[in-house]
């Protein structure tokens, strides 16, 4: 299939195809020989191309079974070369598409450079939600399950491709040697910068998809891959039945999606190792940089140093320059030039010839580290048995503190907001910030806010008011005024509140 690539001419033979390409997507399935030369200018060839080459890469391409030939019996020719240039169309066979499809992906893996994209994994739980919440409607709803099961798919394409590609292109970065420095020093600091922002929350979106897998696989995915078929109206084919086949499609899909984030035989998910790769290829990127801003700040190395010296020293005029540079360079002077001395100096004079007196001691630490022992008192081990019970008191405070602040927030059901009345300070402080998580997260298809607190123990799903009315909440320090949410606070992990709220919100509207 893919001889065309290979051969003499083969970007005129990749022109040709790419013609058919185009007209195929606008539904053109026959070109003849004027409208091949004409289409060619317009996916940019540029050069001339004689009538007697573009028949033979034709009858090349109809050679490698890659475009089929056909006459056009309905014209009425008046001609012979009327009917040469019209009479014969040519169009895509499967295995032109196949091979114009494999060249064209080729192309775009050498273009991409792949991403990690926070915003597919927040897609993919909405398509979940989204599933569960057509799970429970008619059999209407089937081309809805249909749609909503393909874009969940496409999500996690999309994810899997983009992950590949980028950790693809990251482990090149790390290898990568021989590039300016100060060009390697961005790219490798905005590297380290995008990971930093990918990581942050990862583990909560990766346990949320994961909730999400569990709650849809409860309502019955098998129903959900029936209703989907249902919905996806296969046109029908001679042979055997394509049911079959697309179903079976689904349940690798959906086993995929498992081995991503739940899998089924108690393996890491793929998403936690994910986020391992990212956190050593952020600590190797930083080592990297490290050295190179090390490098940066020493104008010279040691190396250089001792090869300008030896520059030096080939360039001295006279054996007395000579020893002037090394005792300029090294320094070698008298015997006791070093601090060191012996333990008696008096037995030893400093007029003593090095050459007949006795070695000094030398410590090894001077040797290895530049520096000599020094021996002083042992220091005072501290207790610190008081800092750890008045650390603990203090974590069990705020542990107890923190249990009572959700027993009195925890809902039961959906509420509105106005019912909580009067709280506490430490509680009213609580509520602020799950309300502030639930607002700053983006509403799913049925317009519901999901956010959980830092640990991931405490889940919140927001209604907008299905009215006008506001939400007075009183504390000690003062009161807050707001819309009158319908809002549901649990423990995360929960069964979904999504039937619940709807039906609350329905109620309090009606």
């Amino acid at each position: 299939m893919f001889r065309f690539t290979t051969v003499e001419r083969s970007d005129l033979y990749g022109a040709v195809l790419d013609v058919f390409g185009v007209a195929g997507e606008h539904l053109e399935t026959a070109l003849g020989l004027d409208a091949v030369r004409e289409r060619l200018r317009q996916v940019g060839w540029v050069a001339v191309v004689e009538d007697e080459d573009l028949h033979e890469a034709l009858r090349k391409l109809v050679q490698w079974e890659l475009l089929d030939v056909v006459h056009n019996h309905a014209e009425h020719y008046r001609t012979a070369e009327e009917y040469e240039r019209r009479n014969l169309q040519y169009s895509l066979t499967r295995q032109g598409e196949a091979a114009l499809a494999g060249v064209r992906h080729a192309l775009e893996v050498l273009t991409s450079t792949g991403a990690l994209q926070t915003a597919v994994l927040e897609a993919i739980s909405d398509r979940l939600d989204e599933l569960c919440v057509l799970s429970g409607e008619p059999a209407a709803a089937d081309r809805r399950v249909f749609t909503t099961l393909r874009e969940l798919e496409g999500h996690l394409d999309a994810l899997v491709e983009n992950t590949k590609a980028f950790n693809g292109e990251l482990q090149r970065l790390l290898r990568a040697e021989g590039a300016d420095l100060e060009v390697f020093r961005e790219v490798k600091a905005a590297t380290v910068a995008y990971l930093q922002e990918f990581l942050v929350n990862l583990d909560r979106r990766g346990q949320a998809v994961a909730g999400a897998v569990e709650r849809v696989e409860e309502r019955g995915i098998a129903v959900l891959r029936e209703r989907a078929l249902r919905g996806a109206e296969l046109p029908p084919v001679t042979g055997a039945d394509p049911a079959a086949g697309w179903l079976e499609g689904r349940r690798a899909r959906w086993a995929g999606l498992r081995a991503w984030f739940l899998p089924d035989d108690g393996a890491r998910p793929r998403i936690e190792q994910l986020h391992d790769i990212a956190r050593r290829a952020i600590v190797s990127l930083l080592q990297v940089l490290e050295r190179i801003n090390e490098s940066r700040r020493r104008s010279s190395s040691a190396v250089q140093d001792f090869r300008e010296l030896a520059r030096w020293f080939e360039a001295a005029p006279g054996e007395e320059d000579l020893h002037r540079l090394w005792s300029a360079a090294f320094g070698l002077g008298a015997a006791r030039h070093a601090h060191l001395a012996h333990l008696d100096p008096e037995l030893i004079p400093s007029s003593h010839s090095w050459r007949d007196a006795p070695p000094v001691e030398v410590s090894a630490l001077l040797r290895t580290s530049g520096r000599t022992e020094r021996f002083t008192r042992t220091a005072k081990v501290r207790d610190v048995a008081a800092v750890r019970a008045e650390r603990a008191e203090r974590a069990r405070a705020e542990r107890t503190e923190l249990a009572l602040a959700w027993q009195v927030l925890e809902t039961g059901g959906p509420v509105r907001l106005s019912s909580f009345g009067s709280l506490d300070p430490a509680v009213f402080d609580r509520l602020l910030d799950l309300l502030g998580r639930a607002l700053a997260a983006r509403p799913d298809a049925s317009g519901l806010r999901r956010a959980t607190t830092g640990d991931g123990r405490v889940e919140i799903v927001l209604v907008p008011p299905p009215d006008t009315s506001s939400a007075v909440l009183h504390t000690t320090k003062g009161s807050l005024t707001g819309p009158d949410y319908v809002v549901q606070i649990t423990a995360a992990g929960g069964p979904s509140a999504v039937p619940a709220l709807r039906a609350a919100s329905r109620e309090v509207a009606g």
